[in-house]
């Protein structure tokens, strides 16, 4: 509906209801008089009978002034009566209003219903400004219906609400989100059709009086319907009504900006500048912020301009729009631009500016900026919002900086920074999401203000971190100490915890912890039961697993397809197809019909049994079912897939994979079983072709995918096509497997890697040395050509501060010395000496490489020299060094002297 009068010319404003000191008031004595006033108020307390009466002097207006300035609701009530207590005194709505707004407010509603009754007993008529704060202060209360029902109390008195008061309705319906009936409410006000409320179900006859505020209203409802009506009050002028104050239209712009509604959003902020209004800054606030949740940003930066042109200074609300605006668009730069634009203007920061830009920049990850914005708080003399502690924290702890989680921590969760429960919560969660639920703990059990009580949120976080942790037995005992301190478990808690004992593979805790649920009086939902079913399934407890479904049946919790099928799927991968489908025949009989998911089940427990047929025709079914919707998924075909791969079938599988690849839903697994098929055939062409088919997809592998393809590849002697697929791997970042270095292994001794060198590596791999699998690899990459990654392999351990071994220096010398590097090499062998590392066989061996490739004669005679005075022991390995690295030096006198030492040395006879 479109909002119907903002487009007519504007009555006169009039003067504002609420009382202000007037010309006459703003005099030197009567300002002195009401000073005096407010002071003697403030110890009304204390004045005797024998003292005069400070207070016999003052006029009402002065009376209505000390009222207003009081705060204090205790302070203000027992002032009012103090007035009241005079002979003199002369009953004044003025006086009554403002206390009525004080104890609202203050949220007291027992002393406001008593003082409600004495202005009816005082036979004081309320107006238009009574019922706009009541409405306001119920409202703000956080009682909207009851709010709302005074229009129904204003009718019956024949009361019209005037342009105030309809627009704290306005607002009061704006905070309810009941934005159509707002703009009902403000079309019908327009059209003087005040009376039509209906349409706000506003009934209090059917208020419910056992409830404390709906007895309160009933009473306050009660007393003063019916009085007369006062000559201000009565509905006059011309409809439709005009309105006269900027406040109202930028109730009105917010509302329907609120709403969605931007078109009639700038209609009425053009109505208000065609009325000669001048917007202030909330104006404009309201508007740019309507414009940029609209995706308006240009529309939004125009109207930052035009506050300018129009002299109306920005406020930080104004700027703190402008970051939220850019924030939403990940602009940062914007953002920081005008969060520094706060100072240049003469504004300082609020915490709403600091906790928008520190959102933003700990989103972005940005350390630096995000440190700097903290220290800029910390000189202004403020501290961090509680909001942003755990934000920042999170930034931190997802990055790594542990440490600087704990110092930032440590620093602005004590002194006046306090922190809630809730970010106290978040801040664990944080923590706890990464794993560290050490850190978590520490955060938890942290020394807190005397008197702090943490919520059940925060005991909920802390158990869910020991569960990601693994730490079942803290969180059980957390769980049990949470009632010696107050807090009583709820719902989540045992959730979390009965999740937790299952995924871990205790169900039978989980099972404990389900009971303990129930006796506290909470119902679990099937969702709970699936979770303890699946733990059970895990552990092949099927028996406990069938109880669990027998006890949510004597519960009244009715089982789903989801807890049918982890029944199915537990039988069918044991193998029971039998109990398999009685438990599906079940769910059928109960209404529920089997889905693919289901069926796929089925097929996985034939194909353990290799019963073709039956899985042929549960495939058919499926088919027959999925027609619409592209028919059996890539699971479902993959585990027939299976069944004929493992029979041999290769015709039917074809097929299947075929129709995969048709449909564009082959996946890693697919091709995996196509691999193993062809490889089992010794159809290895077909093989390594289907992988370079997997590789051109761009479809992430796995390690026993690749472990098949190299199988494969060695099994053809395609030597290269292996050391392809390894790297393939690693560039993939899928880590070898056992199964993966006993292939390297078998390379590296086709590639004719020293004896020596091999028994080295095979057992440093045995023992896990640090580094060892580093090693290996750029062993075989060097072997084949592939320098610059054996290079880097080398290098992530070189530049590591861990001590090496001897093992790593010798493959470091071989793969510098193979990539041309020789004298890098020869830097590494001596820094095997300087670190107290004795050279073995291996290393000389991997030196004399280096040398012969370097034409370093002097260093090939030196090892020589030290064989042949037995310095070195002397074996095949070592001659075949000798003699090499000779003919590489083109010395081929040399090398045959040394061949021919060789065979004297080392294979005659004694």
């Amino acid at each position: 509906m479109a909002l119907q009068c903002q487009n007519f010319p504007l009555w006169p404003p009039k003067t504002s209801r609420f009382p202000h000191l007037s010309s006459e008031s703003a005099s030197h004595s009567s300002l002195s008089s009401t000073s005096r006033s407010i002071s003697l108020s403030k110890t009304s307390s204390s004045i005797t009978s024998s003292t005069p009466d400070p207070i016999s002097h003052l006029t009402p207006k002065q009376q209505t002034i000390i009222l207003t300035r009081l705060s204090d609701w205790r302070e203000s009530l027992r002032t009012l009566y103090k007035f009241k207590s005079r002979p003199d005194y002369q009953p004044n709505l003025f006086h009554y209003n403002v206390v009525l707004r004080t104890l609202g407010l203050a949220r007291k509603w027992d002393q406001l219903r008593l003082l409600w009754i004495d202005v009816a007993k005082e036979a004081v008529f309320p107006t238009n400004t009574t019922y706009a704060i009541l409405i306001d202060v119920f409202s703000k209360g956080g009682m909207v219906r009851e709010a709302l029902l005074w229009l129904k109390h204003m009718k019956s008195r024949g009361i019209v609400p005037d342009e105030v008061t309809m627009s704290t309705v306005l607002c009061a319906l704006k905070n309810l989100g009941e934005f159509d009936m707002a703009v009902k409410y403000f079309n019908n006000w327009c059209q003087g059709r005040d009376g039509e409320l209906d349409f706000l179900e506003l009934d209090y006859s059917s208020v419910d009086v056992v409830n404390p505020t709906s007895f309160l209203l009933f009473e306050l409802f009660k007393t003063g319907c019916h009085a007369p009506i006062s000559a201000n009050d009565k509905a006059q002028g011309d409809f439709p009504r005009k309105l006269q104050l900027v406040s109202t239209y930028n109730t009105i712009i917010d509302l329907v900006g609120k709403a969605g509604r931007l078109k009639e959003a700038s209609d009425t902020f053009g109505a208000m500048l065609d009325a000669g209004l001048k917007p202030d800054s909330f104006t404009f606030n309201t508007m740019i912020n309507i414009c940029a949740s609209n995706g308006n940003l240009d529309e939004a930066e125009q109207l930052f301009d035009k506050m300018a042109e129009r002299g109306i200074t920005p406020d930080v609300i104004t700027f703190n729009v402008l970051m939220t605006m850019h924030g939403s668009m990940g602009d940062i730069k914007a953002v920081l631009s005008s969060y520094e634009r706060i100072r240049l203007s003469g504004l300082e920061p609020d915490t709403v500016s600091h906790r928008i830009v520190l959102r933003l920049l700990c989103e972005k990850q940005m350390v630096r900026q995000v440190e700097k914005v903290i220290n800029g708080i910390l000189d202004s003399g403020s501290f961090v919002d509680e909001e942003s502690v755990p934000i920042i924290t999170k930034m931190y702890v997802d990055l790594g900086l542990i440490h600087r989680a704990n110092k930032f921590l440590k620093k602005h969760c004590s002194g006046e920074n306090k922190i809630s429960s809730r970010n106290y919560a978040a801040i664990i969660d944080a923590y706890g999401e990464k794993g560290l639920w050490k850190e978590a703990e520490a955060v938890f059990y942290g020394e807190r203000e005397i008197g702090y009580r943490r919520d059940i949120v925060e005991y909920n976080i802390m158990i869910k971190a020991y569960g990601l942790g693994k730490q079942c037995e803290k969180a059980f005992s957390l769980y049990e100490t949470m009632k010696r301190c107050g807090v009583w478990p709820d719902e989540c808690t045992f959730n979390t915890l009965i999740h937790m004992f299952s995924v871990c593979g205790l169900p039978g805790k989980a099972h404990y912890l389900l009971n303990r649920m129930r006796n506290n009086g909470f119902k679990p939902g099937w969702q709970i039961f699936s979770v303890l079913m699946e733990g059970y399934s895990k552990r092949g407890a099927f028996l406990e697993a069938v109880e669990v479904l027998d006890e949510m049946n004597n519960l009244g919790v009715r089982a789903n397809e989801i807890v049918y099928g982890l029944l199915i799927d537990m039988f069918a991968e044991l193998g029971k197809v039998d109990e398999a489908l009685y438990y599906l025949n079940q769910m059928q009989e109960n209404g529920l019909e089997p889905n693919k998911i289901l069926l796929t089940s089925l097929i996985k427990g034939y194909a353990k049994s290799n019963l073709l047929k039956e899985a042929q025709e549960v495939y058919s079914q499926i088919e027959r079912i999925g027609s619409e919707d592209g028919g059996p998924d890539t699971i479902t075909s993959n585990c027939m897939l299976n069944l004929y791969a493992n029979l041999g079938l290769i015709t039917e599988a074809t097929h299947i994979f075929d129709e995969l690849r048709r449909k564009c839903k082959a996946d890693r697994a697919s091709f995996t079983i196509m691999i193993n098929l062809y490889e089992t055939l010794n159809m290895l062409d077909k093989a390594t072709m289907i992988f370079e088919e997997f590789c051109k997809l761009g479809l992430d592998p796995d390690v026993t995918l690749v472990n098949e393809i190299m199988v494969c590849y060695v099994a053809k002697g395609d030597i290269r096509g292996f050391v392809d697929s390894l790297k393939y791997m690693l560039d993939n970042k899928v880590f070898p497997d056992d199964m993966t270095y006993s292939h390297v292994f078998k390379a590296l001794k086709k590639a004719g890697l020293s004896y020596e060198m091999m028994m080295q590596l095979e057992k440093s791999y045995r023992d896990r040395n640090q580094y060892v699998e580093n090693a290996i690899l750029a062993s075989l990459f060097s072997v084949y050509g592939m320098h610059k990654l054996a290079l880097d392999l080398c290098k992530s351990y070189l530049i590591s501060d861990s001590k090496l071994d001897l093992v790593l220096y010798n493959v470091a010398i071989r793969v510098f010395g193979s990539a041309g590097h020789v004298s890098k090499a020869i830097k590494l062998f001596a820094n095997m000496s300087d670190e107290g590392i004795e050279p073995d066989t291996v290393t000389y061996v991997n030196l004399l490489f280096c040398y012969g490739k370097s034409d370093m004669v002097a260093g090939v005679r030196r090892i020589h020299d030290l064989v042949k005075e037995k310095d070195i022991g002397a074996n095949e390995s070592l001659y075949k060094a000798l003699i090499e690295a000779y003919r590489d030096l083109g010395r081929t006198d040399l090398a045959e002297s040394a061949e021919s030492e060789m065979r004297f040395v080392l294979f005659s006879d004694d």
